[in-house]
């Protein structure tokens, strides 16, 4: 395990003072988050006074040299404090016979400084001081050995090499100082991997992060080794990612991480939706069918960035189980509405009524998938070409039909909101072969259908009969006032197209013939 000691500073010009300092799991002292040390600074400015007239900080000796900046991402707060070491704050009193205008510094540093001096392996071995200065005037000094830096960091070696003897060095403007500590911590360790276990990812990352810049390649692996292990979802996904994708061309090994998120495979995995699609199609189990069919519409409706030629790709399978479900219902109806089917056994007929009812809602999800994509064109030619199926419909229980109905009320809702375009003609099929089955089972559709929406149906209908020729506009519309006339609330209320089809037929050629003659009278 790392030795760690506490170092003391000059005391000719420092008053020592207590500031909390945190432990990690691995059991490297590091530096206080910065809201600990605000909070410190704050509690020793209230209790004692600072002195006027402190001059600036003596010049650096010849032999420090300075390190570049090691910027961050943002801090996260530090565990809780379970003991404290001695802190410095410097303080030069100015000398009595001094110049009345001494020559300025070019780093000078704020009056006051917390300094925390922290210490690796054999102390009394200890022949480089790395002082880093972080923010609010905290300054970490670290007694260290320069073959164990210059071993594991080619940072550190690059600078030892230029300068030598150097007696100590410094990093400005560190604003990472907790990691930057914890890191150099590492180098002592003989097993690297094994201290970050406890740790989590975002602190790992930040780890990794201050190793890179240092060149400590063995650090760098173990980080890696890590986040291959350990479990990360949703945003911890992003940062990890992104953190560690442009080391792909350090040689570091980064592909299996990556690979948890992205396969080799250059085109889109159709084979595995195809799969995933009949497997759910296929489902005889209610509960397990029903919950992927909604987690397989939720993730394709937030797949939604995908490119036209896996859109294309995708279309072309469900257009595919499409055919194969209306396949399958047309059968099932012929079965059931044969003239030998009624005299069979309530044992024998519960099987194809279960069946036909499954066929359904598998061909309402494929539509709602297809509708939300945008790709449901297609489908609307298919299903106003069902006419065979259409006249059977008629003939079966309503129970065992009513989700037929609820496919022709979906493509009403998409051509309503324009989230399909089919052509006039296909319109208008659609609208002779299947509006009045939909209005047969209406009143099933609300009392035993939790999911249908009464409202949304009927706009979507009086829309999509709106966008017919005013001729064809008035057939469908005094079809249905016909029907409504009888069974009310039993059929659809489409009294806001009938008012726009009113005005359209009664009152506009009105208008239009006052415009027209208004520009004679002038």
């Amino acid at each position: 395990m790392t030795e760690f000691k506490v170092g003391s500073l000059d005391a000719r010009a420092t008053k020592i003072r207590n500031v909390p300092i945190a432990v990690t799991p691995e059991g490297f002292w590091c530096c206080p988050s910065q809201a600990v040390l605000q909070k410190t600074m704050k509690n020793q400015n209230q209790q004692a006074k600072p002195k006027g007239g402190a001059s600036p900080l003596a010049s650096k000796a010849s032999s420090v040299q300075r390190a570049p900046t090691i910027s961050s991402e943002r801090r996260a707060h530090s565990t809780p404090t379970r003991s404290r070491i001695n802190s410095d704050e410097q303080k030069c009193a100015p000398a009595e016979n001094s110049t009345p205008n001494p020559p300025k510094v070019a780093n000078d540093r704020p009056q006051k400084q917390h300094k925390i001096s922290v210490g690796f392996g054999q102390l009394e071995m200890s022949d480089l001081k790395v002082v880093l200065y972080g923010k609010d005037g905290v300054a970490v000094k670290m007694s260290v050995h320069r073959n164990i830096l210059a071993e594991n960091s080619t940072w550190f070696a690059d600078k030892l090499s230029r300068q030598s003897p150097m007696s100590s060095m410094e990093v400005p403007d560190c604003e990472d100082v907790e990691i930057y500590v914890e890191t150099v911590g590492l180098m002592y360790c003989n097993d690297a991997k094994q201290r970050l276990i406890k740790q989590s990812v975002p602190r790992v990352l930040r780890i990794l992060k201050v190793a890179e810049l240092l060149g400590f390649q063995a650090c760098v692996l173990s980080c890696l080794e890590y986040l291959e292990a350990v479990p990360w979802v949703g945003e911890e996904e992003e940062n990890v990612v992104s953190s560690v994708q442009h080391l792909q061309s350090g040689n570091y090994g980064v592909s299996p991480i990556l690979k948890r998120v992205c396969s080799d495979l250059t085109s889109p995995p159709n084979d595995t939706f195809v799969h995933i699609i009949e497997l759910v199609l296929k489902s005889g189990e209610d509960r397990g069918r029903r919950e992927m069919k909604s987690l397989v519409l939720k993730l394709l409706k937030e797949n939604s960035s995908c490119t036209s030629t896996s859109v294309d790709i995708y279309a072309e399978t469900l257009y595919s189980s499409c055919q194969n479900c209306l396949e399958s219902l047309l059968t099932l109806f012929r079965q059931a509405t044969a003239d030998d089917f009624a005299e069979q056994s309530l044992d024998l007929k519960e099987p194809v009524f279960r069946q036909i009812a499954l066929e359904a809602d598998n061909l309402l999800w494929l539509t709602e998938i297809l509708a939300d994509r945008n790709a449901a064109g297609e489908f609307a030619v298919m299903w106003s070409n069902q006419g065979e199926l259409a006249e059977l419909h008629s003939k079966l229980p309503t129970k065992s039909r009513h989700l037929v109905s609820c496919v022709t009320a979906r493509l009403f809702v998409a051509i309503g909101k324009g989230d399909m375009l089919p052509s006039k003609d296909t319109r208008k099929l659609l609208l002779d072969v299947w509006l009045q089955p939909l209005m047969d089972d209406y009143n099933w559709l609300q009392h035993g259908c939790r999911s249908f929406d009464r409202k949304v149906v009927e706009e979507g209908i009086g829309r999509t009969i709106l966008t017919l020729p005013l001729e064809d506009q008035q057939t469908i519309l005094l079809s249905w006032l016909g029907s409504f006339l009888k069974v009310g609330d039993s059929c659809p209320n489409l009294q806001k197209a009938f008012e726009v089809w009113w005005k359209r037929t009664f009152v506009r050629p009105y208008v239009e013939q006052g415009n027209q003659s208004q520009p004679g009278r002038s």
